[in-house]
């Protein structure tokens, strides 16, 4: 296959089955044998086998039980040349104390004494969510309540471990008793096994340069990664891998005028290519631009129109990306079309929950926007341009004045994951 599909295919393995002997099977096999006793010599003690058996480890009581959102994890090459892998922990008190996390070291399952990175204090804080979800306000969990801890991990290539697991240091109720007060506790809970699994491969999204990385991976306001859903009865981090496009000019902008104004950004308008041939799968074309600057009243948004008019593509083997935010009345596919990579799909917009015009796409393993997991991939081909400086950007509560730094020569990169405000260049057609 091309680079500009999907290289290398996940492949769900079932568990093997194999074979279980019911309960009521045994009580009748042992019924028979008693049946038969007058017929058969009973084994001395003396004649038994005797296998060495290691010790049984002891069973803890946990008062804060660990759970993984997502059933694949697969570390993704960045532009920085690191790999980065992402998940997420549910974390639930279910003992009657408050349990207060004191902090969480991810280490190297197979090797515990390598600690790849370590939440403690004001780090560890940033790094949970309530399930509104808001950001949490301290590191108690009340009893019967439960957190979302966001793990991203930098690793080097050659250095990414089989699986990662966390060791828990909190207060917390060691039994289950009604009264019984927080002690001190350690143990190690959530491991998640590391996916050797290749990456979809995808064509650039857009054309031309000066695009840049919005709300990318990894940013420390977990900005798309905290926007998981209790959907049709699971929860789900669709956007974990979600990038918004937007677009600077020669001079650093990204609008250029008065920024109430959609025509005045920079990116309003440019079309929007399909990544993979696919059919498509689900179209909205008929929702007008939002003011920039402002969020539509929530009342008014349904799970249909949240992220504007979009489109779905079924790029097969169970993979899909999703365009969000499109200008009305461009789009130019249809359910069931059967489109061509490079093909132009529609034009970016500032339709939906958005407050400035931007080009939203995830991947995802569902045709549901958002009840989906989301997925890493690479973009084929494009070139590092530049990057903005993330703590001046995120500080801004404005979007005008002049953004970033072009590197002198751009870096080409191939099967790469943009990273979080870098400005990269696509190719022009």
């Amino acid at each position: 296959m091309t680079t500009t599909g999907v290289q290398s295919f996940w492949r769900m393995r079932r568990p093997l089955l194999v074979g279980f002997v019911s309960m009521s099977g045994c009580v009748l096999a042992a019924a028979s044998s008693i049946a038969a006793g007058s017929a058969v010599a009973a084994t001395p003690q003396a004649m038994r086998a005797h296998s060495v058996m290691p010790a049984l480890p002891d069973d803890t009581f946990t008062p804060v039980v660990v759970q993984p959102l997502g059933a694949r994890h697969v570390a993704v090459p960045g532009t920085d040349g690191l790999v980065h892998l992402v998940y997420e922990l549910e974390l639930a008190n279910t003992k009657p104390a408050a349990a207060t996390l004191q902090r969480i070291d991810v280490l190297d399952a197979d090797h515990p004494s390598r600690v790849l990175a370590s939440y403690a204090g004001s780090s560890l804080v940033a790094s949970l969510r309530t399930l509104k979800p808001t950001p949490a306000d301290s590191a108690v969990i009340p009893f019967g309540a439960s957190r979302l801890f966001y793990v991203e991990l930098a690793i080097k290539p050659d250095a990414v471990p089989r699986a990662v697991t966390q060791r828990f240091r909190l207060l917390g109720a060691a039994n289950p008793g009604p009264t019984t007060p927080a002690t001190s506790l350690e143990y190690v809970a959530g491991r998640i096994d590391v996916a050797r699994a290749p990456l979809p491969v995808l064509a650039p999204p857009l054309r031309g340069s000066g695009w840049v990385v919005i709300n990318g991976c990894c940013n420390s306001g977990i900005v798309h990664r905290g926007s998981f859903q209790g959907v049709n009865g699971g929860l789900y981090d669709a956007q974990r891998f979600a990038i918004d496009w937007m677009r600077v000019n020669a001079k650093g902008e990204l609008v250029s005028g008065d920024p109430a104004d959609v025509n005045h950004y920079v990116d309003y308008g440019a079309e929007v290519h399909a990544v993979a041939d696919g059919t498509v799968v689900d179209v909205l074309d008929d929702l007008p631009d939002q003011p920039p600057g402002k969020l539509p009243d929530p009342t008014k948004i349904t799970l249909r129109t949240v992220d504007g008019n979009h489109v779905t593509l079924d790029m097969g083997h169970g993979l899909y990306v999703f365009y969000a935010h499109l200008r009305k009345g461009t789009v130019r596919v249809h359910r069931g079309d059967q489109v061509k990579v490079g093909e132009v799909i529609g034009e970016l917009g500032n339709s939906g929950n958005t407050s400035a015009p931007h080009l939203h796409i995830h991947v995802m393993d569902s045709p549901s926007a958002l009840a989906s997991d989301g997925l890493p991939y690479v973009i084929d081909r494009f070139e590092l341009a530049g990057q903005i400086d993330v703590q001046a950007f995120d500080k801004s509560e404005v979007l005008t004045g002049r953004w970033g730094k072009r590197l002198a020569e751009p870096i080409a990169e191939t099967n790469r994951f943009p990273l979080n405000l870098n400005i990269v260049d696509f190719p022009a057609k």
